[in-house]
């Protein structure tokens, strides 16, 4: 490897942590939800606003920190991240009721927002063109393994804080379990921040502001000496090229002739979140725990849910170029469908009884002579279940309980369900996952390109706070059958409609794209 090429690695790398810390911080959530539910006493309206409210300030985020990089620098606004992500982390870890808690979380939204914007932006201003798209892949790769560490994180925390280890005792993991998988995110969010101190700024923006020779030493140790000038230029023609187009009216965006490709990118925006993918994603353990394993398995089996995800994300870069952006498409939606069908059959065939051995397997803190009031009565739905055990021993208890309640009545099949949850999210990851931001890229004409990704990103962000709020609400009020039955017809619209409209991509020129794309 070049020394040039190390160099833009290494600074690809550390940059890249930014997609760590807000894949780390959107998922560490899911270990902690069955916790303040019961410490809060929240309800599930409240409960989904302690896990959605992360996307509000991310939005809002999203769409300040690019014109705030331009004024200040890429670097700084990078710097202000790390910063809202360890400060963040550890309010949230020393919150001491729910409203401060939401509060700090909407603080680390901030971070998520910014890094989502600004790492992939300084990456593809300071990396090679023939290594441009690997370089930026970094940051989609890192957001994955984020996700992943969070998973595997709270498992840790969750088993250590139920050991003997005299360590684990000291510093009180078993009693303080969810406080210690918020905070612990302070590690990694100031690593990042001294890291970001041997990152220099981004040569793009050092010559929008006339340092010249600032952004040729950095472009020398880019490309060397001799590419240097020439990419110097080239910036230079970009940025005069941009100038002389102007800025781009909204009103541009809804032009007839942008009716396909707005119809396109707002279709496979929405369809990304509205099948549950962050469902899934925050509330992972919560959802297991329906199915009847236990608290421990359910968060062992989060940790699955991560490293399948980040296997097939890995598969899907592998696969984009080669096969095409509609076949891996196709089969991801045609994947994503069948799953969340296979868990509606899954859950609405379950039945739930508490026999005399399932009463005496329960924590002895539960009444039993109330409890004597369900036994042996087989109820056919969870929200049937739920409601006769909550009306016999109150709901608080329910709540503290509701995993030992749930493995004791529960007779499901738990294979199909964790298969089904896999399925889903490998599904996902080799196709709408990372697919959506490719074709985001390629499908809009140059001069609304930035306009454009704004808006059907903000679209997203929007449906995937409704689909995180409301997620909760839904379990309890239309059950766990339901909730997925909706995703799962979702999905298989979302496929019809998204596979008629939308042409391969692949091999295509932007200019070839736009000419078949928009009406003219």
């Amino acid at each position: 490897m070049k020394q040039s090429t190390r160099f833009t690695t290494r600074v690809a790398l550390i940059v890249a942590l930014g997609g760590f810390l807000m894949g780390f911080d959107a998922s560490v959530i899911s270990g902690v939800v069955g916790f303040i539910e019961i410490g809060f006493q929240l309800s599930k309206i409240e409960l989904g606003w302690s896990v959605s409210s992360l996307a509000l300030t991310a939005t809002f985020a999203m769409m300040v920190a690019g014109p705030l990089s331009d004024r200040i620098g890429r670097r700084p606004v990078l710097k202000i991240a790390a910063v809202l992500f360890a400060l963040s982390a550890i309010a949230s870890a020393i919150a001491p009721n729910f409203l401060l808690l939401v509060i700090a979380r909407m603080v680390g939204g901030l971070g998520v927002g910014a890094a989502l914007i600004i790492a992939p932006m300084y990456i593809a201003e300071i990396a090679p063109a023939e290594i441009r798209g690997r370089m930026v892949s970094f940051n989609q790769l890192n957001i994955v393994i984020g996700i992943s560490a969070a998973f595997f994180s709270n498992y840790l925390v969750l088993t250590l804080g139920q050991s003997d280890l005299a360590w684990a005792e000291s510093l009180r993991l078993g009693d303080w379990n969810w406080r210690w998988m918020l905070g612990i995110e302070t590690l990694p969010a100031i690593l990042y921040f001294l890291a970001l101190f041997s990152v220099p700024e981004s040569p793009r923006w050092l010559a929008l502001r006339g340092r010249e020779d600032e952004a040729l030493e950095v472009l020398e140790k880019v490309s060397g000496p001799e590419q240097a000038a020439a990419d110097l230029k080239a910036v230079h023609e970009s940025i005069e090229a941009e100038a002389e187009v102007g800025g781009v009216s909204l009103r541009a965006l809804f032009h007839p002739s942008m009716k396909l490709v707005l119809t396109i990118g707002v279709s496979v925006g929405i369809l990304q979140q509205i099948t549950g993918i962050n469902s899934v994603f925050f509330y992972s353990p919560m959802i297991f725990e329906q199915s009847g394993i236990g608290t421990n398995a359910a968060f062992m089996q989060a940790v699955l849910v991560g490293l399948v995800n980040l296997v097939f994300t890995v598969v899907a870069m592998a696969l984009i170029d080669k096969l095409g952006r509609r076949p891996l498409l196709g089969f991801g939606l045609t994947g994503i469908a069948v799953c969340m069908l296979t868990l509606a059959y899954g859950f609405g065939a379950a039945s739930y009884t508490l026999d005399q051995d399932a009463i005496d397997g329960l924590p002895a803190e539960i009444d039993r002579v109330q409890i004597a009031e369900v036994t042996d009565t087989t109820y056919e739905s969870d929200i049937d279940f739920r409601e006769a055990v909550s009306a016999a021993v109150g709901e608080g208890v329910y709540k503290e309980f509701e995993s030992a309640f749930v493995s004791s009545a529960i007779d499901v099949n738990p294979i199909l369900i964790l298969f089904a949850i896999l399925g889903f999210v490998a599904s996902f990851a080799i196709s709408i996952g990372p697919i959506m931001w490719v074709l985001f890229s390629e499908l809009f004409p140059n001069n609304v390109r930035g306009m454009a990704i704004s808006f059907v990103g903000l679209i997203n962000s929007a449906v995937a706070f409704l689909v995180t709020f409301l997620f909760p609400w839904e379990l309890e009020n239309l059950g766990n059958a339901n909730t997925f039955l909706i995703y799962g017809v979702i999905a298989v619209i979302g496929l019809v409609f998204v596979m008629r409209i939308l042409p391969e991509t692949k091999g295509r020129s932007l200019e070839e794209l736009e000419v078949i794309l928009v009406r003219h």
